[in-house]
């Protein structure tokens, strides 16, 4: 902890700065206020000792203006003059502590400890506070275990397994609903910083001012709105692990100060001059190519390899099938349980299942499940509810019966898009909510089957 004595009696000044070093403090002495007050615009300290009478400023005005610089800094003044009114006025703008001398070296110590333990519990309970800000979004989301007997998935839990133990960055790439943040998750429950917060951001959420804020915090002031000081994910993070979700939509003026933080471990809050030393591990995340936002200038090539040391790609559900019913019957197993019912799928409603092409993914599939879970009134929940819930089409199989895997995938898609379509009346955006994908991806497929019009 960081401690600056402002006494202008050269022996008094010395003497204070040795035992409290000794004590095990950091300590910067300095002969006059002003001059303490200018390395406090450019540095930070927790707790500032002064003596009462100086010049040109005294005591109080050091305790005033240190605390109009840094609102958090614990002042302990100390005077051989000091009366009862001193005090008392010190108190009210704000001073932790008053303390006349002489006082014994062992007196001094005990009330910098005590100073010490305070901003130790505030800093904890900030901490918790503002990790709870943030957290409180999640404690309404389910997170599921990861689920998955395909060679794929078992390579990544793997990979999970070998890379938590180290502290290397990792980018996880994977469309939307593949499961991305699970993964970070698992990374960082089976590290040794499991004990430390987990913070998440959805860099693709923000504008770039907000994102900035977000990451680094700000000081109280520092924009239209900011009525206090808050600290950024960065430091709620500290000795744990942040996850960077969708880190391919940050602008390029973002990435050169992601990639300084990363590069340097510290950063400043905006509206701060105060430089703050982190210790965090960045697990990324990204449902674009970033070899292709590379090649079009659109993310830095330095930034890309500072996040991927560790690179974990998870497939979409389309390419590992083989889970399909492994993944239905554990959401299945979930929903029983929390509505102490017994519904399940038959083998006719599975291989349907695993005809779809998922564009949504496992995202989309356990919405499909709770859905089918809560409307189906049978036991067996019935292959044309699950038919007429992924568009209407195949309740027979008229579609595909008969045909090779990938001609059956490719009317059945075609017929999902078709009639989502006409739900939307034709209004594409809309026939792109309605398939879980986006418009982009919504005309990419309609120029493969032939209905872009």
């Amino acid at each position: 902890m960081k401690v600056i004595v402002v006494e202008d009696n050269d022996t008094m000044r010395l003497g204070l700065t040795e035992i409290l070093r000794r004590a095990g403090y950091t300590v910067f002495d300095f002969a006059d206020g002003p001059e303490a007050l200018k390395y406090l615009q450019s540095n930070t300290a927790e707790i500032l000792i002064t003596d009462l009478r100086m010049a040109p400023l005294n005591g109080l005005e050091v305790l005033e203006k240190s605390r109009q610089i840094q609102p958090d800094i614990e002042v302990l003044l100390i005077s051989a003059y000091g009366t009862i009114e001193d005090a008392v006025k010190a108190m009210k703008l704000g001073a932790v502590d008053f303390l006349t001398k002489p006082f014994p070296k062992e007196e001094l110590v005990l009330r910098v400890e005590k100073i010490a333990q305070k901003i130790t519990q505030q800093r904890q309970i900030e901490v918790l506070r503002a990790q709870n800000e943030y957290l409180q979004q999640e404690l309404s989301y389910q997170y599921q275990s990861m689920v998955g007997r395909s060679e794929v998935m078992r390579e990544i839990f793997r990979l999970i397994e070998t890379v938590a133990a180290e502290d290397s960055s990792v980018l996880i790439e994977g469309e939307s609903g593949t499961g991305k943040e699970l993964v970070a998750r698992a990374i960082h429950e089976k590290s040794p910083r499991k004990s430390m917060p987990f913070i998440r951001v959805n860099c693709g959420a923000l504008n770039d001012n907000l994102l900035e804020s977000e990451l680094f915090g700000h000081e109280k002031g520092a924009f239209s709105g900011a009525i206090r000081q808050r600290k950024g994910r960065f430091e709620l993070a500290d000795g744990g692990t942040l996850f960077l979700d969708e880190i391919g939509d940050i602008s390029p003026a973002m990435q050169i100060k992601l990639l300084r933080v990363l590069q340097e471990h510290e950063f400043e809050r905006v509206g701060g001059e105060a430089t703050i030393k982190v210790d965090v591990r960045i697990i990324a995340a990204t449902n674009k190519n970033p070899e292709k936002l590379i090649a079009r200038g659109e993310f830095r090539e330095d930034l890309y390899y500072r996040l991927s040391v560790i690179p974990i790609k998870i497939p979409p559900l389309r390419q590992r099938k083989e889970d399909i019913e492994l993944l239905v019957n554990h959401f299945l197993k979930k929903l029983n349980q929390k509505r102490g019912l017994q519904k399940r799928i038959d083998e006719r409603g599975l291989n349907l299942l695993k005809l779809y092409s998922w564009p949504g993914n496992i995202r989309e599939l356990e919405n499909l499940i709770e859905r089918l879970h809560i409307i189906s009134k049978e036991e067996i929940i019935p292959v044309e509810l699950i038919a007429a819930q992924l568009g209407g089409v195949g309740a027979h199989h008229n579609d595909w019966e008969g045909l090779p895997l990938d001609k059956a995938l490719y009317n059945f898609e075609k017929s999902l898009i078709i009639q989502a379509l006409k739900k939307a009346d034709g209004v594409k955006n809309r026939a792109a909510r309605l398939l879980g994908i986006r418009t982009s991806a919504l005309y990419y497929k309609l120029e493969k089957f032939g209905l872009l019009k």
